[in-house]
């Protein structure tokens, strides 16, 4: 999409109905002129035909006083011309011959016409007057006809419209120069912003503290959301580095010590013994790289994005299918209640996978060995999906709940990453989700909660395929 310049945006919305306004205003002065000048010029002819009927009737026919004459010379800024003839048609003054009439010649007084004729090849203005009076001892009805070049009208129409045209045109200017250059020192606080912003360096996250106008404090709100999320990511990611080289540095450096051990074995039974050592830290090593991994996905993961609609009962099923797969001498006791199979939650289903299997192997790798069942319970409400995770073996002090869902932190020295409980913590944070340690009087008992998937009739053609690709993993 290409970029718009502010300054032309609001130019555009403030001129283009400034402008629609004034094409209107002009065309209605346009109407209104032109009515008022016919009214006018119309008059002005009424005036001068009166003013020849007196000066006929005072002179006899023989001539116009100087008033009328002046009258009749710049009659609205135009050349008036006249023709006056006797009751019986007799030629009394003025030009030879009048324009023709569309109207026919009353027996008696009639008022004045006005009509649009054509004389000597141009359109003219005519008003036919009669008016009784006495000339050379003729009395009765004399007629006066007066017309005017209709170019007299249409030039000060023009002039008219002009100005008024030029006025608006001024306006629209003035307008346009106006919003340009306010608009700049309006633009002047976040073009501040704008260079305060390009001055910081990379590391400063901070959030910004300047004072902008109340139209872009919603923008630097954001803004400072933004890099305030920004700044914990990346705090995040260098509390993770340096945790993950922390822990990583003993393995590695186990697997290595071994690898020498193995190289410099002096018998073969020794190397073998050896190596079968060197395999197991490998494993381990790997075992919390992975750890890692998942702990950084589960941190990172979008939910909503790229989440699905699941089967809560039909995920915990495959949950528990591939925990017995991994470890054959432990077998989960699933329970649910009968409204868990008309619930669906919104998730992704790797990640919660990944949990719930950390949930079950902590039971095995904390739980002692002692440990002979591990029971996971489903139950829902409208609300809600909850899944209980429960142990018969040696349990979580309730003073070290807090510190067993730290990462890289255990309520008790043993074996394990201490990535378990955090890893499936952060994944049920991030599906909205709450995962707490409850008490219990044997073993450790996780409670997870999950809310209830709620449009599921859209969601329900979408959603066939992503169960049956639980069912079948």
């Amino acid at each position: 999409m290409k970029a718009q310049s502010l300054r032309a945006r609001l130019i555009l919305i403030i001129l283009t109905p400034l402008l629609l306004i004034s094409v209107v205003a002009t065309a209605w002065q346009f109407h209104n002129t032109t009515d008022r000048a016919e009214e006018i010029f119309d008059r002005g002819l009424l005036s001068a035909a009166l003013a020849i009927s007196r000066d006929v009737a005072v002179s006899g026919g023989d001539a116009l006083s100087p008033a009328t004459r002046r009258l009749v010379s710049d009659t609205s800024g135009g050349e008036l011309f006249y023709h006056v003839f006797a009751p019986d048609g007799v030629f009394v003054t003025g030009y030879a011959t009048p324009p023709v009439s569309p109207f026919p010649v009353a027996a008696g007084p009639q008022e004045p016409q006005f009509y649009d004729a054509v004389y000597q090849g141009r359109d003219v203005r005519v008003l036919r007057f009669q008016d009784a009076t006495v000339i050379d001892n003729v009395s009765g009805l004399f007629t006066i006809t007066v017309w005017q070049d209709t170019q007299v009208r249409a030039g000060f129409i023009r002039d008219v419209v002009l100005r008024v045209f030029g006025v608006i045109a001024l306006m629209v200017v003035s307008v346009a120069l106006v919003v340009w250059f306010g608009v700049g020192l309006g633009l002047r606080p976040l073009l501040d912003l704008q260079e305060a912003i390009a001055r910081r360096n990379p590391n400063e996250l901070e959030p910004i503290r300047r004072n902008v106008p109340v139209e872009a404090q919603g923008i630097v709100s954001t803004l400072n959301t933004l890099l305030d999320r920004v700044s914990r990511r990346i705090s995040s990611k260098d509390e993770f580095i340096s945790n993950a080289a922390h822990q990583l540095r003993n393995p590695i450096a186990g697997v290595l010590a071994l690898a020498e051990a193995v190289e410099k074995a002096p018998t073969p039974e020794a190397a073998k013994s050896r190596s079968s050592e060197l395999i197991a830290a490998a494993r381990h090593a790997t075992h919390l790289t992975n750890q890692l991994l998942s702990f950084e996905r589960a941190t990172g993961s979008d939910v909503a994005l790229n989440g699905e609609v699941l089967d809560a009962e039909a995920l915990i099923a495959l949950v528990v299918t591939r925990f017995e797969q991994q470890h054959p001498g432990y077998t989960v006791t699933v329970t649910s209640d009968r409204k868990t199979s008309h619930h669906h939650i919104w998730g992704d289903p790797v990640m919660l996978q990944e949990a719930f299997l950390n949930l079950l192997a902590n039971a095995v790798v904390h739980g002692g060995p002692q440990v002979s069942r591990i029971d996971l319970r489903i139950s829902a409400s409208d609300q809600a999906i909850e899944i209980i995770v429960e142990d018969d073996g040696i349990g979580i002090d309730p003073a070290d709940h807090v510190l067993a869902i730290g990462r890289f932190s255990q309520a008790k020295a043993g074996p394990g990453s201490g990535l378990g409980l955090p890893i499936a913590a952060r994944v049920v944070e991030n599906h909205k989700g709450a995962l707490q340690i409850k008490p219990s009087t044997s073993g450790a008992k996780i409670q997870i909660s999950l809310p209830v998937w709620r449009d599921l009739d859209a969601a329900r053609p979408a959603a066939a395929p992503h169960q049956r690709h639980l069912s079948q993993t």
